[in-house]
């Protein structure tokens, strides 16, 4: 019996060996009948055509040559589509009853030919059970294979896409910049996962201006071909989504959405604009905090294979990380622009009118992710035709520094309008800080400051200084010729503790000036640098104002480009001023006893002072000033007494005594024989105090003089 059944299946398979190619099309067709969602791709159906084809042909060679069918092995391309599957996301169950239900019908087909063949049933009985029993040695063996394959190929691609969210970790989100962070999303999604990537994000997130929420703005892309966008829309191309398109409904949505298109042409993506070739997208809306800001799209129409749910998931994984690192910048953005708003309306607008020396100054934020820092500086004009240089440095970053700042710099302005010394206010000026630090939260961190204050006077060229913590400024004398260089060294003064310690005493240091120096402060931000040491910078700093031009404008422009990169990572303020010396023509003294009869020397000393500078026309008015002020000097101080006058812009009337009580401005009543003096002083000039020194103080007024060219002799 054994031998007949031997016998009937080599024939079987002599007989149906022609007709291969079709009983393979007729297996593959009842495939396609009940496992129709299997032939999506449409480059399945020839290899699944050549696969089953090699099958019955190997299954030929088992009935026809009696070969063990346990060690015969499925063909390569069994193999290949088994892979293609894995790519796919097909679940190998499905795979597993395709080849199954593949063998089944070969059997079916086989057993049919073998009716044809003989009508001996217990034959054809024993002939069928051979056949089950060498099937499913077959399908075993084959499904081993074509299993490890498949997870081999499944594996492979689950550690592509572990790869592809480290890459996504490694690489989005490397700065605060939302445009750079889009296009990271962008080049990591093109590697090796999608063809194209588009990232749109709503214009009102971007300019926070109330720009209407559907408008959208393509702020990155990435494409496989280089030199090619193929989304139908460049950079910085502005559009809306067609209310019922698919981008719209996954926006409104919240949720991502896998789209497939069944049909060649591609699908649309901004505005209308087809992209060719797709077989399938990722619509990905970036979602932080609660807030939709845009739309990733990825798209695939050059890979064989399209999206599947695990792509999906992977993408929205890669996405969401994305939005976060999106939202990080942009919420940063705004907070640097709002402090650095804050910080630049806080400092000075514009150079304020003053015959001591030209200014100019430089603020520049820090490039770092630290933020804008409280960095200032200031020239405030002081009586005497002097003028106040500041720098200073708060500790910290961002708003609550900013504010800090503008703080600090209201104090100095008012502890200058009191015309102290340059350590006196910086003692007060610590004891400001210090009540500030008692009134901060844990949470505000910790309080200090720098500060630098120099008072230059025009009349003796002097310069007096003081720093709390803060770095020394350079001088640079007068260049010795047209063109020449300059001889440039760094102020020695003794540097005090940094602002809010506390305790522990100032030191005003002078220097005299020639007329045409450049007095450069500046804040640390110019020296430190991650790339050269301080005496480096020092060094380099000097090196550049020894061919320093004349101009503070230029003088800024030289120092910053030779110092700074491009994005320098801290805060840097410059201050740089040219001095000028006031002509001794126009400044007249003149010392006085402690005498009532001074009064008349002072009038008469005044009106020929002012005959002679040809001010005719306040004449009167400052007489009478001088008067008063000298009245109240020989009444309430002591001597010696010295009378000073002084021409710029404007007419300064000072008098100098030994007593350090200051006269305070009060309302006289109607039978008080005394009062009005300061009323008068302070009725006629444009602005009047008391200056404190070392050895007495000085009352002083301003005068306006008549529009005209000034005196003043700028170096």
């Amino acid at each position: 019996m054994g031998t007949d059944v031997d016998a009937l299946l080599r024939r079987l398979a002599q007989e149906l060996r022609p007709r291969t190619d079709r009983a393979a099309d007729m297996v593959v067709r009842r495939l396609r009948t009940e496992l129709p969602e299997l032939w999506k791709d449409d480059e399945l159906y020839p290899l699944a055509l050549e696969e089953t084809a090699e099958h019955v042909s190997g299954f030929l060679d088992v009935m026809e040559h009696g070969l063990d069918a346990s060690v015969v092995g499925p063909p390569p391309v069994a193999l290949a589509i088994a892979r293609r599957f894995a790519r796919r996301g097909v679940p190998v169950s499905k795979l597993l009853r395709a080849y199954r239900l593949g063998h089944v019908g070969l059997l079916q087909l086989i057993q049919s030919e073998a009716t044809r063949l003989t009508d001996d049933w217990q034959l054809i009985n024993a002939v069928g059970m051979r056949l089950i029993e060498t099937g499913f040695d077959y399908v075993d063996r084959g499904s081993e294979e074509v299993v490890a394959a498949y997870q081999e190929e499944r594996d492979r691609r689950l550690q592509r896409q572990l790869v592809l969210t480290n890459e996504a970790s490694r690489r989005i989100g490397t700065t605060l910049d939302t445009a750079r962070t889009a296009q990271e999303l962008a080049d990591v999604g093109t590697d090796g996962f999608a063809d194209l990537v588009t990232v749109d994000l709503f214009e009102s997130v971007l300019r926070e201006d109330g720009a209407p929420r559907p408008v959208m703005r393509r702020i990155a892309q990435r494409s496989l071909l280089d030199g090619r966008t193929d989304s139908g829309a460049a950079t910085g191309w502005t559009h809306t989504y067609p209310a019922e398109s698919e981008p719209a409904r996954a926006l409104a949505s919240g949720r991502p959405l896998l789209h497939r298109v069944t049909e060649s042409g591609g699908m649309e993506s901004t505005d209308g604009v087809p992209v060719p070739d797709v077989h399938s997208a990722l619509l990905l809306p970036l979602r932080a905090r609660g807030d939709t800001l845009g739309l990733a799209q990825f798209f695939r129409h050059r890979s064989t294979a399209p999206f599947d749910e695990d792509d999906l998931l992977l993408a929205q994984e890669i996405a969401d990380r994305a939005a976060v690192y999106i939202d990080n910048a942009r919420r940063y953005a705004q907070e640097r622009s709002t402090a650095l708003t804050l910080q630049r309306s806080l400092l000075p607008r514009r150079a304020v009118p003053q015959s001591a020396a030209d200014t100019a100054a430089r603020y520049l934020p820090s490039g770092s992710r630290a933020g804008v820092g409280g960095d200032w500086y200031d020239v405030i004009p002081l009586s005497g035709a002097r003028v106040g240089l500041v720098v200073g440095d708060v500790v910290g970053r961002g708003l609550h520094a900013s504010a800090t700042m503008g703080r600090l710099r209201t104090a100095v302005r008012a502890f200058a309008d009191l015309d102290l010394m340059p350590d006196e206010l910086l003692t007060h000026l610590d004891d400001v800080v210090i009540r500030l630090q008692r009134e901060e939260t844990p949470e505000d961190g910790e309080l200090s400051a720098t500060c630098l204050y120099a008072v230059y006077d025009p009349v003796s060229r002097l310069c007096s200084l003081a720093s709390a913590g803060h770095v020394l400024p350079a001088v640079a004398s007068p260049p010795a010729g047209a063109g020449g260089p300059r001889e440039v060294g760094f102020a020695d003064v003794p540097i005090g503790p940094p602002l809010g310690l506390g305790g522990l005493p100032f030191e005003t240091g002078s220097c005299e000036l020639a007329e045409g120096s450049l007095l450069t402060l500046f804040t640390d931000g110019l020296l430190d640098s991650r790339r050269r040491d301080v005496d480096v910078a020092r060094d380099l700093l000097h090196d550049t104002l020894v061919d320093a031009p004349g101009s503070p404008d230029e003088t800024c422009d030289l120092v910053l480009a030779a110092m700074l990169p491009s994005r320098p990572p801290d805060d840097v303020a410059l201050l740089v001023a040219r001095t000028r010396a006031l002509d001794p023509g126009h400044v007249a003294t003149l010392d006085l006893p402690t005498d009532p009869v001074a009064v008349s020397w002072a009038r008469r000393f005044t009106g020929e002072r002012l005959a002679a500078w040809e001010l005719e026309e306040p004449a009167f008015t400052a007489e009478l000033v001088v008067s008063e002020l000298v009245t109240n000097a020989i009444r309430y101080g002591r001597g010696p007494i010295r009378l000073r006058l002084i021409r710029t812009d404007t007419l300064t009337c000072e008098v100098f005594d030994a007593s350090s009580t200051a006269p305070h401005l009060r309302r006289a009543r109607a039978f008080d024989e005394g009062g009005r003096g300061l009323l008068l002083v302070a009725q006629l000039t444009e602005r009047w105090g008391t200056r404190q020194g070392r050895e007495g103080k000085a009352i002083w007024a301003e005068l306006p003089l008549p529009a005209g060219p000034g005196p003043t002799n700028p170096p």
